[in-house]
């Protein structure tokens, strides 16, 4: 007998969204590496906010709210606060009960500037990268750093000579580019720039990333004014930043630290960046063009060029590609919706950590 089309609202429910989330769903595997990364950023949380006032909305809950965002392409949070009110899924992930009312979309304007503040997307991507360090998923000898051109929201047209030009300019010999006596009314620190010679220069960022070799995991991470020297200048103060941390590891009793390849595309083929790496103790692994040429830069040493990992090296650092693409697509990344350096590079910090999560839950199956 056909079923009769009654639609009755429920005025209770006893089942809460503890319950209605099946076991074996992914976000709870990252549920429980979310909060173990929270549990230790505490102790930075407290002292962001006055112990006098109002309890205001947990920096916790809105970190996680972001994080969902990032996971599934929201593209606005207003969406996103949409999503909350109805979304059981989501309630339980950032942890609102049933009857919770959901937050007013300013919340994360007026929040931001505080996480801002706090270094708050830093010290979380460190944290999940500790997490998968204590897994075992990191690799610490072989390494690939990449640049990605991340689109302003600004638009060419909106670029207009500056009020004030500096005398000299930042090109070779003090010469005058357009950055120096052009800026936009849009987004003033965002740069016209093309990273290929087919493309169309776009008011643009340039996000940064160094990974290790073993899962393709984002161990560095940061946004740069776009320039022609600006990916080998990041790479180099990246693997600084990563070989103090780790020389720090190692005097607390690891054993000495292996020896280190960093593996990058031709972009890198530059005498500077080169030397850079070799004086850092990294070997080199970078491709290189041109062989054919007279003019042909033989930087690498025959030596390094015949090492027994650099063909791997040249393999693997194709996995770089596949977190910018994750970052492009499912982080919505293509185009940042934020204006000036310092959110971009929060958010770009953000939704590397995210990647690393979603990663180390496919390697991991973190069980809750």
């Amino acid at each position: 007998m056909r079923g009769h089309d009654e639609q009755q609202e429920g005025m209770f429910s006893y089942l809460s969204p503890e319950k209605r989330v099946p076991q074996d769903h992914p976000l709870r595997g990252l549920r429980v590496m979310v909060d173990a990364a929270l549990r230790e950023m505490s102790p930075r949380f407290a002292g962001l906010y006055s112990h006098y006032g109002r309890p205001s909305i947990a920096p916790e809950k809105l970190l996680r709210t972001l994080l969902l965002q990032m996971f599934y392409s929201v593209r606005s949070e207003r969406l996103l606060m949409e999503q909350l009110g109805y979304n059981l899924l989501f309630r339980w992930f950032v942890g609102l009960s049933m009857d919770e009312a959901v937050w007013d979309v300013t919340v994360f304007t007026k929040n931001r500037e505080r996480l801002l503040a706090g270094e708050i997307a830093d010290e979380f991507f460190e944290q999940v990268v500790k997490q998968a360090r204590a897994a075992g998923l990191l690799s610490d000898e072989h390494f690939t750093v990449d640049g990605t051109l991340i689109e302003a929201w600004a638009n060419r047209r909106s670029f207009h000579p500056k009020d004030d030009p500096p005398s000299k300019g930042s090109g070779a010999r003090g010469r005058k580019l357009l950055r120096d006596t052009h800026e936009s009314s849009s987004d003033p620190e965002s740069r016209l720039f093309k990273k290929s010679a087919a493309g169309q220069a776009k008011p643009s960022y340039l996000g940064h990333l160094l990974t290790e070799n073993r899962n393709g995991l984002v161990l560095q991470a940061r946004v740069t004014e776009s320039g022609t020297r600006a990916e080998r200048e990041a790479a180099l103060a990246m693997l600084q930043e990563m070989l103090e941390e780790r020389n720090a590891v190692s005097k607390r009793g690891y054993g000495e630290p292996p020896a280190l390849t960093m593996g990058a595309d031709k972009g890198y083929q530059e005498e500077k960046f080169i030397a850079g790496l070799r004086r850092l103790g990294v070997l080199p692994h970078v491709a290189e063009y041109g062989k054919e040429s007279r003019q042909w830069p033989n930087w690498l040493t025959a030596q390094e060029r015949e090492h027994r990992g650099f063909a791997k090296s040249q393999k693997k650092r194709k996995l770089v590609e596949t977190v910018f693409g994750w970052l492009k697509t499912v982080a919505a990344l293509r185009q940042t919706k934020f204006r000036g350096r310092r959110r971009v590079d929060w958010i770009f910090r953000l939704a590397a950590a995210a990647y690393n999560l979603v990663r180390m839950g496919k390697l991991l199956r973190v069980a809750a």
